[in-house]
């Protein structure tokens, strides 16, 4: 007689396997500026070391949405756990910039194994719309997690806990999904509802899925280049870096629990149009505010990533379905890999501007303040760049026949 699934541990398992995701992104972001200080590392070698967080992510992501149906979540999830470990330690033990850089690639494999595993495993563990749900409060997880890891990362540093002992707690919620996944049956994966690969990769080629696959590169990069760089750029701004990427991320998961009569509203080409609006308002204000001023500057750059990236991946489930679960992946493994793309670029611009400014005569926390603000002036290129796009794409599907479009967004 086969092992019965347990439903509820695989969803809880789940969920502390995509914390792990989240303290990694979160506690990463608060100790930048201790590793940039212990190494002696350049803002554009702490970008190039970000950029592998993000490399590692759509690598194994994409990877393992190809090959679920073949070996199942259990063996990609074995992959995310060898990957986590080697990851963490190497990160506590690396020594320098280059294990900084390899040790940062492993955690991103074990994230995207994550991703690639778990989403389709609770599908197939859950059926209508208490799959949905699960799904929703699944997702939930990531700017959650974001938020308890931010806050951790604060108070440790505030008590004089050093970089090492913040990288073990990423330790924990991993200790805690393998002993939830430990000796436990799997669903075995459905059969792909859209279409073969060869289908799906047909699709991928319209215009509009390419015109998506464009926009991605700029939605990820406007949501996840400020937030990266919270602690190195706000640190000396008079507001607690931490305490801004956990308000952003808090809201951002109070947003996606609330999606969809937003979207019911709005309509999804309504809310990215309106969305690259509000993030490109609120970077500015992160670039010209200091004080207790850069928490509503945090609030209205929520209000604009918050609905990015569901809405993106919802939408070309809505209108590229035959590029079926593989679109989706893909779609998602764009924003990564631009995200990764650009880490080293953003590092770049700050060590240009400190240049600059301290030719300018400015000096220590003066110094810091403007050239990262001068930094944040150029990323508002990113959300410019989508307010045009989505303008085209609003009155692009303007008429076009819109089915189940808050159920879609909401997942």
């Amino acid at each position: 007689m086969s092992q019965p699934i347990n439903s509820t541990r695989l969803f809880n398992a789940s969920c502390f396997a995509l914390i792990t995701t989240a303290f990694s992104f979160s506690i990463r972001a608060g100790i930048l500026p201790q590793l940039g200080t212990e190494f002696n590392l350049t803002a554009e070698q702490l970008g190039f070391i970000n950029s592998m967080f993000f490399f590692g992510f759509p690598i194994s992501m994409v990877i393992g949405g190809l090959v679920y149906r073949s070996v199942g979540p259990k063996t990609i999830m074995q992959v995310a756990f060898v990957s986590h470990i080697i990851g963490i330690v190497m990160t506590i033990y690396s020594g320098g910039y280059t294990g900084l850089l390899i040790s940062t690639f492993f955690i991103g494999i074990g994230n995207g194994c994550t991703e690639a595993a778990c989403n389709p495993m609770i599908a197939d563990a859950y059926t209508g719309l208490k799959m949905n749900k699960m799904l929703n409060r699944f997702h939930m997880w990531f700017p959650g997690g974001i938020v308890v890891g931010s806050l951790i990362s604060k108070f440790m540093t505030d008590f004089g806990f050093g970089w090492q002992a913040q990288i073990w707690v990423i330790m924990i919620p991993t200790i805690i999904y393998v002993f939830l996944f430990f000796g436990q049956a799997f669903p075995k994966p459905a059969s792909e509802a859209v279409g073969s690969i060869a289908e799906n990769v047909k699709a991928m080629f319209s215009p509009l899925f390419l015109f998506i696959f464009f926009c991605m590169a700029f939605t990820a990069i406007s949501e996840f280049g400020p937030q990266q760089w919270t602690g190195m750029i706000m640190s000396k701004s008079g507001a607690s870096p931490m305490l801004i990427l956990a308000l952003v991320t808090g809201l951002m998961a109070v947003m996606r629990f609330f999606a969809a009569p937003v979207v019911k509203l709005l309509g999804a080409t309504g809310i990215l149009w309106t969305a690259s609006f509000l993030t490109a308002i609120g970077i500015y204000l992160f670039s010209t505010v200091t004080g207790p001023a850069a928490y509503f500057a945090a609030v209205i750059f929520a209000l604009g990533v918050g609905l990015f990236w569901p809405t993106m991946v919802g939408f070309v489930a809505q209108y590229v379905p035959l590029s079926g679960a593989l679109g989706m992946s893909i779609i998602g493994g764009v924003g990564m890999l631009s995200t990764s793309i650009f880490q080293p670029i953003i590092g770049g611009w700050i060590d240009a501007d400190t240049a600059e400014k301290a030719a300018q005569g400015l000096t220590g926390d003066e110094l810091a303040l403007a050239a990262g603000q001068a930094t944040l002036s150029t990323m508002i290129a990113f959300p410019a760049v989508l307010i045009v796009a989505f303008g085209i794409l609003f009155f692009w599907m303007k008429g076009r026949k819109v089915e189940n479009t808050a159920a879609v967004a909401a997942h």
